[in-house]
């Protein structure tokens, strides 16, 4: 890979089977919008793939790739572009591959899933970091020393994260900024329509209130503390007492705004926390179950098959 131009930076993507195509395009876009606004080249593209054939998109796309180089030769950075789960990650060539690179000093980044990559191959220990919020649990369980942030993207030195989807964008600005300035950068966006580009720290989702169309008090207060005790599960006397209201009053904010349950609303948030994991992680059935904070595997797969129509396992093959 020689450069024949010491102002061309040359950014290559490591395209992992399954990966998001529109994660890709929001990373890899506005590097060629750059070039053209510039009238010269400023950045160049390199495609990679965990053996060097064809990386194929989840949306069935195929793109031509080679493997990634023995040795750096004027790269400048790398992104790991992943989707799907776990299962597919396991690519200990990779992993080498990545390890090697950045010891020669190349910027190792990671898009939707692939921070868990860049997590399996060591990379991430002692740095800030984010991912896709539907690979956030099954990183945090493979790696419980790791904890990433709720954020869009995050440039940690020579360690670069983003939650994928359309957030490339705004991490992709932040870096053409870093390197041509802001003016250019909003150029940039500007040709992509990007006029809210959103700061490193925005979050990733909607916010609870969005999420649940509820804005009383009381009620987000309660849900909130739902979704964070999924794995030992309060009793509504305690939400009811964290959220300042007594439970005959809870119960009425779920009737009324809601038209649910107390009871049906945790049961709803407990398993969809468990089929993020059955298709995110590699943990067993019966480990789900009691991070999940059912008792017993047995329970657990009969309330899911309830819920989903489907037993946890069959979920597990479908994906």
């Amino acid at each position: 890979m020689q450069q024949d131009d010491r102002h061309i930076q040359d950014i290559g993507f490591l395209l992992i089977d399954g990966f998001a195509l529109m994660s890709y395009a929001s990373a890899s876009e506005p590097l060629r919008a750059a070039n053209l606004l510039a009238g010269r080249d400023i950045y160049r593209q390199h495609l990679f793939s965990a053996d060097g054939h064809a990386g194929v998109a989840s949306s069935g796309a195929v793109f031509s790739a080679e493997s990634l180089p023995q040795s750096a030769d004027g790269l400048h950075t790398v992104f790991v572009c992943a989707g799907g789960g776990p299962e597919h990650w396991n690519v200990p060539l990779v992993h080498a591959g990545l390890r090697r690179l950045a010891r020669q000093g190349v910027r190792i980044g990671g898009i939707s899933g692939g921070p868990y990559v860049m997590a399996a191959a060591g990379l991430l220990a002692g740095h800030r970091f984010t991912i896709h919020w539907e690979h956030a649990t099954a990183l945090i369980e493979a790696f419980p020393d790791l904890m990433p942030e709720r954020a869009r993207f995050v440039i940690d030195g020579s360690r670069i994260t983003c939650g994928g989807g359309v957030a490339p964008l705004d991490m992709m600005h932040a870096l053409i900024a870093e390197r041509m300035g802001d003016g250019f950068a909003r150029r940039v966006s500007d040709w992509y329509l990007h006029t809210a580009v959103g700061e490193s720290a925005a979050p990733q989702r909607a916010s609870l209130a969005e999420r649940h169309g509820v804005h009383h008090p009381a009620l987000l207060t309660a849900l909130e503390k739902m979704e964070a005790t999924v794995e030992s599960p309060l009793s509504r006397s305690e939400i009811a007492d964290l959220a300042g209201v007594t439970p005959r009053h809870l119960d009425r904010l779920f009737a009324n705004r809601m038209r649910s349950t107390f009871v049906a609303e945790y049961r709803r948030i407990r398993l969809d926390h468990a089929r993020r994991l059955l298709t995110q992680s590699p943990l067993s059935v019966s480990e789900i179950a009691f991070a999940c904070g059912y008792s017993s595997a047995g329970h657990f797969s009969a309330a899911y098959r309830t819920h989903f129509g489907m037993s946890p396992r069959a979920a597990r093959q479908a994906r």
